[in-house]
């Protein structure tokens, strides 16, 4: 029987992404110092099967990185080692550097090998302060010492073997196993040194001779890689506590700043002169390979559904062959006098159908908590980056949104998130000055409303001054001088191609890239993005989204023969036209005045080139009031027909793709009608 390992490796990655995010979580919530025992067990956790199913896979410089993190985790978690700012932070670049190792093993690209060295040498560093700090700090220097105080020195770890705690369960020989054999087997690997731990043994009357009281204290040098010991202990695993940690020889190494009489020093000491002189290898030196030519393996993308979902499901579909069993022996010897039982019949199969058809999206609906669990650490490293001190406050985070709106909204988020923090929040002496606290807050909601789902990102600094911006707009060429906006189109502004408020390009923001990319990729959504702020307290961004992009909210309407799909959202009104309305602009075609606003009028009809019932009369048929991408219109039809849910079918993949159209869907009668896309229709409605 052959074995799809390709699907264990998708399992595989999919639970290490997620334990990555749970111990990126976990150590922003741990504070120096202490030692929270349920945070630090379940980062412990994460790391500790992140290694186990890395081995097994046979990855092996990701088992062999992420052990040492464990080892770090482990001192920290037994308190023998104190929690620092120093600690955290090394331990969160090595989940960065960890999710890069994860990601190239899974795309089969090159592996960074310059950011692992780089971040395994910071976590070797920290292990080995405990070491240096029991030193002896008050022993006289000798004559054939080197003076620290002139020389830089940094420590050279080798590895010498491995620290095994070895403490089984009681009942481990109630399983079959034997220690004996694990131990003739750690014996064979290299140098094995055991002291038994007779500690927990009872008295002679409470001995039960099927359980096992003593423990191990292991000490194995040799050339071993963790793989040999996950295999000698895997028949034990979830039988034992186990702890294995690096046994590591350190050397002082001299670097190349020395006080007048190293020379001499250094003739004494051989040693430490090769170290000093041989060259390092090139690879060390070596700039990363570039891994963008070689193209990532292909991996299908899977969801984890909750079982409540699929028992749901399952009835549904029970409570459907039910009533095709019913339907079906009507069939059978159907006379008009069970017409009143077929009626009753096809109601209960349209209202199971559409019960089938919630439960199959609530399938696809996750929890927006997995698109939020990278901002913490995303405001984290900005606050140390620009000196700024921000809390971080999320709610909602179970809200439930179509995993295809969730995987795209992220990249808007942390636009939006980055905005907050650069622009919105002041510094700390800026905002004690203003009478605030030096703690700026930036906020993260998600929630449900009207069948839609609202994000707001909101924070309390110093908000958004129109009259700056629309100098900065008049400035740029994007308003006329002495033209009147209101304070939400002045905010507009910001998503314009190019606008910028910074005062200085950073790394972060000012270069008027990025707002204007939000706007585009949250309307591509089908949502709408706003903005409200007041000068002196804060901004908030408000994000409305369709719950799924499978079914659409819209209203048909009729063009000559042709039924075409508008989507809800974009309307704002449907008129009949007032003669007295039209107006014909040279170079703009018709418009039509509505609240003192002119707005362009698209003929469906000659933009789709369809024949119209309309005769071609304005006064004849109906205006539909539209936006898209900021901009409005009426879109001229012969009439308004209703308004349906629809499922979105991909007009690209069936047929090719086209302009002003985002889909198509099939109605109720069989015939196909088309989803009018707004911003697409605009611009090619400008080309006609």
């Amino acid at each position: 029987m052959s074995i799809d390992m390709a699907q264990f490796h998708q399992v595989f990655f999919e639970e290490s992404f997620e334990g990555l995010e749970t111990m990126e979580s976990g150590l922003l919530n741990l504070d120096k110092g202490d030692v929270d025992e349920e945070e630090i067990n379940s980062i412990f956790r994460a790391a500790h099967s992140i290694k186990g199913g890395s081995g097994t896979f046979g990855f092996t410089n990701v088992a062999e990185f992420t052990h040492i993190m464990e080892t770090l985790l482990d001192e920290m978690r037994d308190g023998r080692r104190t929690i620092t700012d120093e600690s955290l932070e090394a331990l969160l670049h090595s989940v960065d550097c960890l999710r890069d190792m994860l990601s190239a093993v899974r795309d089969d690209t090159e592996v960074d090998e310059e950011k692992v060295a780089s971040s395994r040498k910071e976590l070797e560093v920290i292990l080995s302060e405990e070491t240096a700090a029991s030193e002896p700090s008050g022993s006289p220097a000798t004559s054939e010492s080197v003076e620290v105080s002139s020389v830089e020195a940094e420590v050279a770890a080798k590895q010498l073997g491995w620290h095994i705690v070895f403490t089984p369960h009681a009942n481990l020989l109630q399983t079959g196993n034997d220690v004996v054999r694990i131990l003739r087997e750690l014996d064979e690997l290299g140098t094995l040194a055991a002291e038994a731990d007779f500690d927990n043994l009872p008295n002679f009357d409470a001995l039960d001779a099927e359980n096992l009281y003593i423990s191990w204290d292991l000490k194995l040098t040799g050339d071993i890689t963790i793989e040999q010991l996950d295999d000698v202990f895997l028949w034990v695993d979830g039988d034992c506590d186990l702890a294995i940690m690096p046994i590591m020889d350190k050397t002082p190494v001299v670097a190349a700043t020395t006080t007048e009489s190293a020379p001499a020093e250094a003739e004494k000491t051989p040693e430490v002169e090769a170290a000093v002189e041989a060259p390092k290898p090139a690879a060390k030196k070596a700039a990363p390979k570039k891994s963008a030519a070689k193209k990532p393996a292909a991996s299908a993308s899977s969801i984890r559904v909750g079982i409540d979902k699929v028992d749901d499901l399952i009835n549904m579909v029970g409570e459907l062959v039910i009533t095709q069993s019913m339907l079906g022996m009507l069939g059978e010897d159907f006379d008009m006098s069970r017409v009143d039982k077929l009626v009753d019949g096809l109601a209960q199969l349209e209202r199971h159908t559409r019960e089938l058809q919630e439960s199959v999206m609530q399938i696809r609906m996750l929890p927006i908590s997995f698109t939020f669990s990278r901002f913490p650490r995303l405001v984290h490293d900005l606050s140390s980056k620009m000196g700024k001190k921000i809390e971080f406050k999320m709610s909602g985070e179970n809200t439930e949104v179509d995993k295809t709106v969730m995987e795209k909204i992220g990249d808007p988020l942390v636009h939006l998130v980055r905005n907050s923090c650069d622009h919105g929040i002041e510094m700390p002496e800026d905002r004690l000055a203003t009478g605030k606290e030096e703690h700026g807050t930036v906020e993260l909601e998600a929630y449900h409303k009207g069948g839609n789902i609202v994000i707001e990102i909101r924070d309390d600094g110093k908000g958004l001054d129109a009259s700056k911006l629309l100098e900065k707009g008049i400035e740029k060429g994007l308003v006329t001088p002495g033209q009147k906006l209101s304070d939400s189109q002045i905010y507009d502004l910001i998503f314009m191609p190019g606008f910028s408020t910074a005062a200085a390009i950073t790394d972060v923001s000012g270069r008027g890239v990025g707002m204007d990319v939000v706007r585009k990729n949250i309307q591509a959504l089908g949502g709408v993005v706003e903005i409200t702020s007041e000068l002196g307290v804060g901004t908030t961004i408000t994000i409305r989204l369709p719950l799924t992009l499978a079914i659409l909210d819209g209203q048909t309407v009729a063009v000559g023969d042709e039924v075409y799909i508008i989507p809800l959202m974009s309307i704002i009104e449907s008129i009949q036209v007032d003669p007295s309305m039209i107006n014909l602009v040279a170079g703009k075609g018709e418009t039509f005045k509505l609240r003192n606003e002119y707005l362009p009028i698209v003929r469906l009809y000659e933009t789709f080139g369809v024949p119209s019932v309309s005769l071609n009369e304005l006064t004849e048929g109906l205006l539909v009031v539209v936006e898209g991408d900021g901009r409005k219109c009426g879109l001229f039809v012969d009439d308004l027909l209703g308004q349906q849910q629809v499922v979105i079918k991909s007009l690209e993949a069936n047929y090719r793709r086209m302009e002003g159209v985002s889909g198509a869907t099939i109605l109720g009668d069989g015939s196909v009608a088309l989803i009018i896309d707004i911003p697409s229709l605009m611009r090619l409605a400008n080309k006609h």
